[in-house]
């Protein structure tokens, strides 16, 4: 066989990793991999999330105060303080909840880092919860820690 048509060959071959098949992409022309905020078409929508997780508030801070420090960013659903069982005090993090995905963004944006009563917020969206099943946290790569 000629090396040329051998190679060929090889290249239309699927490669194997582990007993499975994986896709093999030749062509430099390859379309991009869609961008974080586009999902591939015939994908289900991203599900919206306009909850806040707040964490480092202080445990002065009640549901009416941090009611008022987020209202001006949107209409706020509701405002969740975990406080402990034993001793009633405020846990230090708790969740808000915006009337849409939009106005927790800017929310997020906003208020992250910012001061309140002393402590500094560290706001991200919250993970849903399932019952039963382990918590997934992603992680970050090396190459964003360092930037």
């Amino acid at each position: 066989m000629m090396p040329r048509a051998l190679l060929s060959r090889l290249r239309l071959a699927p490669l194997l990793h582990d007993g499975h098949h994986l896709p093999r992409f030749l062509s430099a022309a390859a379309p991009p991999p869609p961008a974080a905020d586009e999902s591939p078409p015939g994908a289900p929508p991203p599900p919206s999330n306009s909850r806040l997780f707040v964490a480092g508030l202080s445990w002065s801070v009640d549901e009416r105060s941090l009611t008022d420090a987020f209202s001006s960013f949107g209409t706020v659903t509701e405002v969740r303080i975990m406080y402990d069982k034993n001793s009633g005090r405020s846990r230090g993090f708790g969740f808000v909840h915006f009337s849409n995905d939009h106005e927790a963004k800017y929310a997020r944006d906003a208020m992250d880092g910012k001061v309140m009563l002393g402590r500094p917020l560290r706001i991200s969206f919250a993970l849903e919860k399932v019952r039963g099943a382990p918590v997934i946290v992603p992680r970050l790569s090396t190459s964003s820690r360092l930037k």
